[in-house]
């Protein structure tokens, strides 16, 4: 296998067709969206490509959000306005051929620490995704993202706690 670049934000150039993660649904959002949205502001993605032919190997992406009160956890919600800002990690996917090498770690640390860097600018209380299934929501827990009370396929990571989850993922 070939070198992969440190993730980026996705470029004219990258090959995204030949993209397969095993979703049908998060293949045809990188091929679909990922570009569009970018484009449009909606939100950002950061890609791991192959540096012998530019195509993906995994990719994330961010976006800006928020929660009411009442939707989030005591540990967000305490002492915030409403709504919460929040960033939302949209999507993480890896490609089946650079599956199991450690890309979604080295993928999910860069989006926290990027995270990091924006709640630094402008303040967000936590970083939220929306896992697709159990397997996902477990591979968040395992870098301390907290599962929501009533809803276990959303999680969040205080801000707060992004340095010891960044450290978890070194």
């Amino acid at each position: 296998m070939t070198d992969l670049c440190a993730p980026r934000p996705l470029k004219a150039g990258d090959i995204v067709s030949e993209f397969d993660c095993g979703s049908e649904e998060l293949d045809r959002w990188l091929r679909a969206w990922a570009r569009h949205n970018d484009a449009n502001g909606a939100s950002r993605t950061y890609v791991s490509v192959d540096s012998e032919d530019d195509r993906v190997a995994g990719f994330y992406c961010l976006a800006a959000g928020s929660l009411t009160r009442r939707e989030a956890p005591g540990r967000l919600s305490r002492n915030m306005p409403d709504p919460i800002p929040v960033i939302l990690l949209g999507r993480l996917a890896v490609d089946r051929r650079y599956a199991g090498k450690g890309l979604g770690a080295s993928l999910l640390q860069h989006a926290v620490l990027q995270s990091a860097r924006v709640a630094q600018a402008i303040g967000m209380r936590a970083i939220v995704v929306h896992a697709k299934d159990d397997g996902a929501a477990r591979f968040y827990e395992r870098y301390g993202f907290v599962r929501f009370p009533g809803n276990d396929r959303v999680l969040y990571l205080r801000v707060a706690d992004v340095e010891a989850t960044a450290a978890s993922l070194s």
